[in-house]
């Protein structure tokens, strides 16, 4: 209640040229993703043993919902409208970059270390406690799979001011300067062999939708009979890329084991992105008067001031969840996934892991809206720059492998150090008193 009390005292107080919209879609977007992961990862308990599975692979018939649940470039829109508003915000106040950068870093980092911290924890203790190491390596992958996207987005953020400054010159060609990147790379993956060269879409893709979110900012997106439209062409295109070009239909996941949309990143995600962008904000102008509402307004506000947080556990909570119930008997795993009987006990499941995430997420979200304390000194830009990149590196493989699974012996201790040096280096490990 006191949580809730502070959230109408803050959603009062917001300054009326505040766009709410923004939140609101930040906000659901990530509980899209939450639900989505908590519906597409499967377990089936029967005879004893306990068969992990998505719900990707036992049911192709549906990846078509991936349309409806990949809402990561809804997330960069929004980030490129955010960074748009406090870069705009920190030239207005003479803030240099690297002042910039270290609060917008630490609001990212701050959550993360700790879901990091804990996973090596669990790890150690369970390799104490001689639980397999296939075990372990599936657990901690499995919950440490939604670190993947801050991996990415805090290159995005470095970036953020340079591609600030393109989209101020020259516009949406910008945007298209990134779209024929991002194209350019598919092409020379799929009809040159250049495999390895994917894997620069997780800049190109992510780059591009979010210069979109600068347009927003700018308020140069047109009305909404134009951005229906864009999203119809951009409807199209999708639909022609993957019903007549090489792209798999699934947009989450890879249950095609030698092609996916996601890993890496192909032009098939800045497409859907294109189609988000235009029914979203064709939409805003209603949207913006129902934020009005001071109770709505107040909901969105708390989800927001824990979002990181809810993200960065929901797989782990999962996790944990599932060996509870394992080692009960398999209770409420006995229902083979995607069969009618398992899509009626999901608003259960899901009802469930909300109710346990919620109080998980409440008490370890103060580590997320703790600001950056002022007497810490801000590290030159350089230095962020390197040690972000270091964690960034080493967070990629954690997301990738897990503790315990990586295919180099010890690999997953190195990326372990990396997060934390490239923190250290940073300046975003914790200080206390």
């Amino acid at each position: 209640m006191r949580i809730w009390s502070q959230a109408l005292e803050m959603a009062a107080a917001t300054p009326p040229e505040r766009n709410r919209y923004v939140d609101l879609l930040r906000a659901v977007s990530i509980l899209f993703v939450i639900v989505g992961h908590w519906l597409i990862a499967t377990l089936y308990y029967v005879d004893g043993d306990l068969t992990p599975g998505q719900l990707l692979e036992s049911r192709p018939g549906m990846h078509w919902v991936t349309w409806l649940f990949q809402v990561m470039p809804i997330f960069f829109i929004v980030g490129g409208y955010s960074n748009a508003v406090s870069l705009e915000s920190a030239r207005r106040k003479n803030v240099h970059y690297a002042e910039w950068l270290a609060a917008r870093l630490h609001r990212l980092v701050a959550p993360l270390l700790i879901v990091l911290v804990a996973w090596a924890a669990f790890a150690v203790v369970l390799n104490v406690a001689e639980v397999p190491g296939e075990t372990i390596r599936f657990v901690s992958q499995a919950s440490l799979i939604p670190t993947w996207f801050l991996a990415i987005y805090i290159m995005v953020v470095i970036l953020a001011p340079a591609a600030y400054r393109l989209w101020r010159r020259f516009g949406f060609l910008s945007f298209w300067m990134f779209v024929a990147l991002a194209a350019l790379t598919d092409v020379a993956f799929f009809v040159a062999d250049l495999q390895w060269l994917g894997w620069t879409n997780y800049f190109w893709v992510w780059l591009a939708v979010h210069q979109l979110g600068f347009a927003w900012r700018d308020e140069r997106i047109g009305g909404a009979g134009m951005l229906l439209a864009n999203a119809v062409i951009a409807f199209i295109v999708l639909y022609l890329l993957i019903f007549e070009g090489p792209y798999p239909l699934a947009m989450v996941s890879s249950p095609d084991e030698h092609i996916s949309n996601t890993l890496p990143p192909k032009v098939t995600l800045l497409v859907l992105g294109l189609i988000q962008f235009g029914v979203l904000l064709a939409l805003e102008g209603p949207m913006r008067r129902v934020l009005s509402r001071v109770r709505l307004w107040a909901a969105t506000v708390l989800i927001n001031s824990m979002i990181m947080t809810v993200y960065l556990w929901h797989m782990s909570v999962m996790a944990a969840v599932a060996a509870l119930l394992y080692y009960t008997g398999g209770f409420g795993l006995g229902v083979e996934p995607g069969t009618p009987a398992w899509w009626l006990t999901r608003p259960i499941w899901i009802g469930t892991l909300l109710v346990i995430l919620l109080p998980i997420a409440m008490s370890l979200s103060i580590f997320e809206r703790r600001p950056r304390r002022a007497d810490v000194p801000v590290p030159a830009a350089a230095r962020q720059i390197i040690g972000a990149m270091m964690l960034c590196l080493g967070l990629a493989i954690l997301a990738m492998f897990g503790y315990g699974g990586s295919p180099i012996l010890g690999l997953d201790k190195v990326a372990f150090v990396l997060v934390i040096v490239g923190a250290g280096i940073s300046g975003l490990l914790p200080r206390f008193k």
